[in-house]
């Protein structure tokens, strides 16, 4: 009893130190930023000019706004878009295309936090587009070419806070910030759980176990063993939990700058079992496309996958 203890506060005191350190300070910049960015008009202005050519990729204006609050805010950034997009009418193409966009794509809550020990945002966010790009052309010209949805009118795409442009500067990035530790404080349950799970699976020998299972398969890409860990952590826990088992391994030593490069491609994207069902929970009409938007949303993540093993 007295080890299980042990346990369970040396995983909260390390799911505490990335919260407080890591996590917090980097996500209400962010936040805020991008509140002042959403409040002012400019998103709505960018996804607007963007959205002819993000048509031609089966993407809506509306697809555009989920994207840069993906890469730019949290995974939870794209639902409230995802949830209009299934309100307004959007063509099912539209919406399976957009959702296999953002399954594809890295999220700001893990790749940030992660910049601070190394990773390449540059490098992310780049093959973010393009991965995310070929996943939505994928979706929608070969996976949906038979949904008999009309293509419907497009919605112009607004600010989502018209309600903040009567408030000061100071006061859009307050509210921005606060969004933003709401962020990093409904992430620390599910942080401190998955070290303490991670932890459980070590002293036990289940973690042993899968690395020497999945070890060959992935030197053949160059990665060591200890990314076994943090891979599995992900597809079951999510991109927060890889981010946090990740940090610890490379505190470690175990993980190299180089070797999380080369496995970001893979494992920074909300595509998981834990983002799967938040997403398809977000409205009827894209559960029923749920199935094509992962279908494409694996040939993204394989695409920036094998870019970051050419790049790095």
């Amino acid at each position: 009893m007295e080890e299980i203890i042990a346990v369970i506060l040396d995983s909260g005191r390390t799911g505490l130190d990335m919260g407080l350190y890591i996590l917090l300070p980097i996500m209400v910049v962010m936040s805020a930023f991008m509140k002042l960015l959403d409040a002012k008009g400019v998103l709505s202005w960018f996804s607007n000019l963007l959205a002819p050519f993000a048509r031609i990729f089966g993407i809506p204006g509306l697809g555009i706004f989920a994207m840069i609050k993906l890469l730019f805010v949290s995974f939870a950034g794209p639902i409230a878009t995802l949830a209009l997009m299934d309100r307004n009418g959007t063509s099912r193409r539209y919406i399976a295309a957009t959702l296999a966009m953002v399954l594809a794509m890295s999220q700001a809550n893990a790749t940030f936090p992660l910049s601070a020990v190394g990773l390449n945002i540059g490098v992310i966010l780049m093959t973010s587009v393009i991965g995310g790009l070929a996943a939505a052309a994928f979706t929608y010209y070969v996976l949906t070419r038979n949904l008999t949805d009309p293509d419907t009118d497009e919605t112009i795409v607004k600010s989502t806070a018209p309600e903040e442009e009567k408030k000061t500067v100071i006061q859009i990035l307050g509210d921005g910030g606060q969004e933003g530790m709401k962020i990093v404080f409904s992430m620390l349950p599910m942080l401190i759980l998955a070290i303490f799970l991670v932890n459980v699976f070590e002293a036990t020998g289940v973690i042993s176990l899968l690395s020497s299972l999945l070890a060959p398969m992935l030197a053949v890409i160059g990665l060591p063993e200890a990314t076994v860990l943090p891979i599995v952590t992900k597809f079951i826990a999510g991109g927060t939990a890889f981010m946090g088992i990740t940090i610890d391994l490379m505190n470690d030593g175990l993980i190299s700058v180089n070797e999380l490069n080369r496995m970001a491609g893979f494992a920074t994207n909300p595509l998981d079992v834990a983002g799967i069902a938040i997403f398809a929970a977000a409205g009827k009409r894209i559960s029923q496309v749920i199935r094509y938007a992962v279908y494409g949303g694996l040939f993204g993540m394989t695409l920036r996958g094998v870019l970051h093993l050419i790049i790095f």
